[in-house]
């Protein structure tokens, strides 16, 4: 592990400290590690939407609408690829809110999500990504969080001269 070491103004320290308190963390290297995590995830996402990721796609709808729900599962049918697991509830009589558990290239989840949270009867939709790396053992491919930049930026870097 490698130890950094930083300096802030002092308002951005004060409001980093605040954050760190609202959140509970045990330390400030424990935040700072997930607000970096957090960062590069996006950055990944954003410029490799082949690779894979998993994520959850939440939406309220009225279940009222005229065959929105059906609609909505023949989209999961439709790519049940990425479909891992889908969790439905009544919220009250005439809403539904649904999460679905997505798996697979970053391009075609985020492609699904649209397409779903577009129907219409569907509100508040929310997609939430974590971009995942490939890797294979004993026989068959496993997928891990990816938390190191895309492979493209890090060949990019140059060392420091020292």
């Amino acid at each position: 592990m490698k130890r950094l070491t930083m300096s802030l103004d002092d308002e951005l320290a004060e409001a980093f400290e605040a954050l760190v308190r609202s959140r509970g963390y045990e330390n400030r290297s424990e935040a700072f590690r997930d607000l970096l995590r957090q960062d590069l995830s996006q950055v990944r996402l954003r410029e490799q939407p082949g690779q894979p990721c998993v994520a959850t796609l939440s939406y309220v709808y009225n279940h009222h609408q005229r065959q929105l729900a059906m609609r909505l599962t023949d989209l999961q049918h439709e790519h049940h690829e990425l479909t891992v697991a889908t969790t439905h509830a009544h919220l009250d009589h005439d809403h539904c809110i649904e999460t679905v558990i997505l798996r697979g290239r970053t391009d075609a989840v985020r492609a699904f999500a649209e397409s779903v949270i577009a129907q219409p009867g569907v509100s508040h939709g929310q997609l939430h990504l974590v971009p995942m790396t490939a890797h294979s053992a004993h026989g068959h491919e496993h997928l891990e969080p990816a938390t190191a930049p895309p492979a493209s930026r890090r060949a990019r870097r140059t060392p420091r001269a020292g």
